[in-house]
């Protein structure tokens, strides 16, 4: 006879040894993924349908996402759970039916950060003119790289370039192209960025489709141009991006406007600027020339003639009296040259540095003589203060042999030492001063001047 677990076990055994590898077609259904990261799900087909579970440890590596009423392909193993004694698909692997899964997730992400407005015209920047530094992300052993330099040196061979090296294919190269263009918007006086690769399958291409790269790309503070593989391959992010180029080259023309080509812009905009200035002048001299055949100007030049001659007039008298206003301040200023040479300072000078030479000689010695006196009076001090220490030393010595010996004759030893004796109780706690304090047969203690006694009492007098 088996228990119900033992029953259970056998049966898991038997499933997982007879169907340890299973490729399993179905739609799912009830598919929730759990705060613990593992994937639950039911595959359903005809009228039949199976649970199923994915580990998280497996989880991570599905290109898309699962979702209700996808038809997808399961690779893994049968078992059972034995708490509800329920056979299981334990999948390994995912992947849509009919479809690659890199496909599908290509898809999910551009229509989820579509939705989100990532991709809206009115969103991206336009790039600058004529950027004066420009950003590379890009491999530095690709020919991308070449592509780009070469029609940068030769379309704008004064731009300042500053690449950022990056891998740009395999596992783990999203990262680093998120890090690349980070520290490129971070350098100073960058305009406009490229993020260039040459060619590739959809597998090598994979890495631009990341989201962090999406969103990084979105949010960096300069405009960034997507020249990711050929014409006719599309990345993520080159919806993303500011611009598209179908290639590394397309994007460096892009960027920069040819040299000269500029150059003859600015003089063609410079010509037609000549050419409207003097048209405008010529406009304004043939009004200047009609004007002045008009029957109220035709004494215009007198009367300006004599505007002119009043200018004159007011000019002479002007510098008239600004020139006698400089002579009246000339004579000041030689009057008060004058009273300086009087009161030259350099004359003056030498006898105050006398006087200060006698001040600074009295003040020398005065100090000397006053730290003199100082010194005599603080010697003075000194040995009065010292023998005042040896008289009160000597009369406190005096003062103490008198109070010792006062204190000798008071003292109750001294008494004892002339043959007295105190008397006291037995527990020495008072002393008998009366005969009548104690009984016949009472014990009491006796101290001498060396030593003490117990003694009893045998009669009273």
């Amino acid at each position: 006879m088996l228990t119900v677990a033992e029953l259970t076990a056998r049966i898991r055994l038997r499933l997982e040894s007879a169907y340890p590898a299973v490729w399993v077609e179905g739609e799912l259904s009830n598919c929730r993924r759990w705060n613990t990261g593992h994937l639950y799900f039911s595959l359903k087909g005809g009228a039949a349908q199976i649970r199923g579970v994915m580990f998280r440890s497996a989880f991570r590596y599905l290109r898309f996402e699962p979702a209700d009423g996808l038809r997808v392909v399961a690779r893994g193993r049968i078992s059972v759970y034995e708490p509800k004694g329920e056979y299981q698909l334990v999948a390994e692997h995912l992947e849509p039916f009919g479809l690659g899964a890199r496909q599908l997730a290509f898809d999910q992400l551009r229509q989820r950060l579509e939705r989100e407005g990532l991709f809206d015209e009115a969103r991206k920047r336009p790039l600058p003119t004529l950027p004066r530094k420009i950003g590379i992300v890009t491999s530095l052993d690709g020919a991308a790289l070449r592509d780009v330099l070469n029609v940068l040196g030769r379309r704008f061979p004064n731009a300042h370039l500053v690449i950022g090296p990056t891998r740009v294919q395999g596992d783990g190269a999203a990262r680093e192209i998120t890090g690349a263009l980070v520290r490129l918007a971070r350098v100073g006086g960058v305009e406009v960025v490229i993020l260039a690769r040459g060619g590739g399958s959809l597998e090598d291409l994979w890495e631009f489709n990341d989201e962090g790269l999406a969103r990084t790309i979105a949010s960096l503070g300069v405009p960034v141009i997507s020249a990711v593989g050929h014409q006719t391959d599309y990345t993520i992010s080159d919806f993303v991006a500011d611009l598209r180029a179908p290639t590394p080259s397309a994007a460096a023309e892009l960027v920069v406007t040819r040299k000269t080509e500029l150059e003859a812009r600015l003089e063609r905009a410079g010509g037609r600027l000549v050419a409207a200035a003097r048209t405008a002048l010529e406009r304004r001299r043939a009004n200047v020339d009609a004007m002045r055949h008009r029957p109220g100007l035709a004494s215009f030049p007198t009367r300006l003639a004599l505007h002119g001659r009043r200018a004159d007039e007011l000019t002479r008298r002007l510098v008239e009296r600004a020139r006698a206003g400089v002579a009246r301040r000339e004579r000041r200023r030689a009057a008060l040259l004058t009273r300086l040479e009087a009161l030259d300072v350099g004359r003056r000078l030498a006898h105050i540095r006398t006087r200060l030479a006698v001040a600074r000689e009295r003040l020398a010695r005065a100090a000397r003589d006053g730290h003199a006196a100082r010194r005599r009076r603080l010697a003075a001090g000194r040995e009065q203060l010292a023998r005042t220490v040896r008289d009160r030393h000597a009369t406190g010595r005096r003062e103490l042999e008198t109070t010792l010996a006062k204190l000798d004759t008071l003292s109750p030893l001294g008494v004892l030492a002339r043959g007295y004796a105190v008397c006291w109780n037995d527990d020495r706690t008072a002393i008998v001063r009366r005969a009548a304090e104690v009984a016949v047969g009472d014990p009491v203690r006796i101290t001498l001047h060396e030593g003490a006694l117990r003694c009893e009492v045998t009669s009273r007098e």
